[in-house]
């Protein structure tokens, strides 16, 4: 067992969400400041140990008006809560390049242990750098409410103007640190 340390290439990685819109659209953002800690032996990820830390003033969701929004203390809080955590507790292989990565979140002052499913993409050597390069593509989903991020308007029709479930994309490329 060899265990390496990796850090996230921002550059060709992101952290995208997106989140049900007047029950009836769906609203995509991300977030473009990011950073992450790994320690892993590529050979078996059960063993990795993971920090990943998103700058939450960096939302971007194509719109100025709504990042204002999002920015203010009617979700994010951004001058109280400026980051978003995760720390890995344990990564259970399920089947072939498929994972379970389980962490704790720390979000707007609450910290809470999650799931997400993890595809590792595989490895490969970088023809310009000559570095050695881990790919990942992480799905999951957070209820906004359990991390008190609870604004809402109620709709004429019923419902409500955004879904409590926010879904997540992440798609890394780690560069193994010599």
């Amino acid at each position: 067992m060899t265990i390496s340390k990796w850090a996230v290439d921002t550059a060709h990685s992101s952290v995208e969400f997106s989140v049900r819109h007047m029950m009836v659209s769906k609203v995509k953002g991300a977030f473009n400041q990011f950073s992450a800690e790994v320690e892993a032996d590529a050979n078996d990820l059960t063993t990795a140990k993971i920090s990943f830390e998103i700058d939450v003033s960096s939302i971007d969701t194509n719109n100025d008006d709504r990042d204002k929004h999002l920015r203010s203390a009617d979700f994010f809080d951004v001058e109280n809560y400026p980051k978003l955590t995760f720390l890995s507790t344990k990564v259970e292989k399920k089947r072939g390049n498929q994972y379970a990565l389980t962490g704790d979140v720390s979000l707007h002052g609450v910290t809470k242990p999650e799931t997400f499913n993890v595809t590792f993409e595989g490895l490969a050597k970088d023809p310009m750098s000559g570095a050695e390069k881990a790919g990942f593509s992480v799905e999951g989903s957070l209820k906004r409410s359990e991390y008190g991020l609870t604004w809402n308007a109620p709709l004429e029709t019923g419902g409500v103007l955004v879904s409590d479930e926010v879904k997540i994309t992440l798609d890394i490329q780690a560069a193994k640190v010599e």
